[in-house]
């Protein structure tokens, strides 16, 4: 495993890149602090210099270079990743990719596009718009493509449209040799050889750098509605979604807030008309004739749960204020306990399971006395927990951890998984092994087989043994 490089071998990584780059590659203290960690997980810890590609070939060079002399390479796309990935454990060289920002194809009647991986998703969608096409992942946070793809993001509309997995068609990778490769392809289905595009979505840069993406598209649908459902407790909420799920209604987004998320969405984002309780935000997609079904459908089976009230908006004002709300969840819960650190964690189980994993988590943060509110992407069975501490009180440190490890641990043993989108980062690779018992060998025989000498994101996503 790479530990810390010497100064010298620093300096020397420094002074090859400037004759490439320029003052494209940095050791400014404060832009070494910007690059030093990502939200959730406080691990700050910035790397000795920031290099800025604006091409495959460059970030080539940077990566030729940093193997040449043993320093530790960590990519960086937006900084919102929230178990630690980008935090430089072994300093070393980030590279970030905010230059990298081309849109380079679109294909509009093949529905998909090529792009640099420093791209947001919202400036991608705001390119695409004047041709009636939308990229659907939407993870909250504006991320770079590139991020997106090596955290296997996925978000709000995941139930319908699918995670990063599911709409990447292929990479450029820069790989521990500094070598070029072209993954995937345009093509919707391939049996040619092993799928390497799907090794490298969701390696969070652990093997090597992607620099382009290949990613499908979707029309923009001829009718939105959006619908808000509250509750008086949290199993029937999520219990109601199992229902709809079950039914096969093709459903864009099923969003869960308890009863304090909703209570710090209320005051943060002004909402009038919402009560704090455990609430349904719900969005549909399709023709004017099959979103009217839809709704319909959906407005059945939550009012059959006891849903103590339901309201669907089609005009844009009002569903574009729902979605901004649940979009600023993170900041309103953040608000909820001023000056207090959030450890954001997610897990994902069997949507049978949901409703009593929801229940044991809110009773075991109640009784943590922390503030913990939660939010799911609750048609796939993904939920997340914000929790708030103090990280100047030891007592309170602990019961985060603990309760942040439980939430994994309870997942797994309900036949799902410790992190349905955030990934591993440097904080789950004990649930990873949980998970995946001996599977972790091979994970890190690929890992010791693609990058030898332990130099890419080092201390994250595979634990060493």
């Amino acid at each position: 495993m790479s530990s810390r490089a010497t100064h010298g071998a620093l300096a020397a990584v420094v002074e090859r890149l400037r004759v490439q780059l320029g003052e494209r590659v940095t050791t400014s203290p404060a832009i070494r602090d910007q690059h030093a960690g990502g939200e959730g997980v406080h691990l700050p810890a910035a790397p000795d210099a920031v290099a800025f590609p604006k091409t495959t070939e460059e970030i080539a060079t940077i990566i030729k270079a940093c193997v040449a002399h043993k320093v530790a390479i960590v990519p960086f796309g937006a900084g919102s990743s929230l178990e630690g990935h980008v935090s430089a454990l072994h300093g070393g060289v980030a590279i970030s990719l905010a230059r990298m920002d081309a849109i380079l194809d679109v294909n509009s009647a093949d529905l998909d596009c090529r792009v640099q991986a420093g791209v947001t998703r919202e400036a991608l969608n705001a390119h695409l718009r004047d041709r009636g096409l939308f990229f659907p992942l939407d993870p909250g946070a504006n991320a770079t493509l590139g991020g997106m793809a090596a955290t296997r993001a996925s978000g709000t509309n995941a139930v319908r449209y699918g995670t990063m997995r599911e709409v990447t068609l292929g990479l450029t990778v820069v790989t521990g040799t500094g070598a070029v490769i072209r993954t995937g392809g345009r093509a919707r289905k391939s049996s040619a050889g092993y799928d390497l595009t799907r090794l490298y979505v969701g390696s969070e840069g652990t093997l090597g750098v992607i620099s382009e993406l290949q990613l499908r598209l979707f029309g923009i649908p001829e009718q939105i509605a959006a619908a808000v459902a509250p509750f008086n407790d949290v199993e029937r909420a999520v219990g109601a979604v199992s229902s709809i799920m079950q039914m096969g209604i093709p459903v864009a987004r099923i969003e869960f807030l308890d009863a304090l998320q909703m209570q710090a969405c209320i005051a943060y984002s002004r909402l009038e008309g919402f009560a704090s309780t455990p609430t349904l935000f719900l969005e549909f997609h399709g023709s004017p004739a099959s979103v009217a079904e839809q709704i319909e459908q959906v407005r059945a089976v939550l009012e059959d749960f006891g849903a103590t009230g339901f309201r669907a908006a089609t005009q844009q004002e009002e569903r574009t204020a729902l979605w901004k709300a649940r979009h600023n969840a993170y900041h309103a819960a953040k608000s909820l306990a001023p000056g207090k650190h959030a450890l954001t964690t997610d897990a994902c189980v069997p949507i049978s399971a949901l409703p009593a994993c929801v229940a044991e988590t809110r009773a075991q943060a109640d009784a943590s006395g922390l503030v913990c509110p939660i939010v799911g992407h609750v048609g796939d069975g993904n939920y997340h927990v914000m929790i708030l501490y103090d990280a100047a009180d030891a007592v309170e440190v602990a019961k985060a951890e603990r309760l942040a490890h439980d939430i994994g641990r309870r997942a797994i043993a309900h036949g799902g998984t410790c992190t349905g989108e955030h990934g591993i980062g440097a904080h789950k690779l004990d649930l990873l092994v949980e998970e995946h018992g001996a599977g972790v060998e091979v994970m890190r025989q690929i890992k010791r087989a693609l990058d030898p000498h332990g130099l890419f994101n080092p201390g994250k996503t595979i634990p060493t043994g």
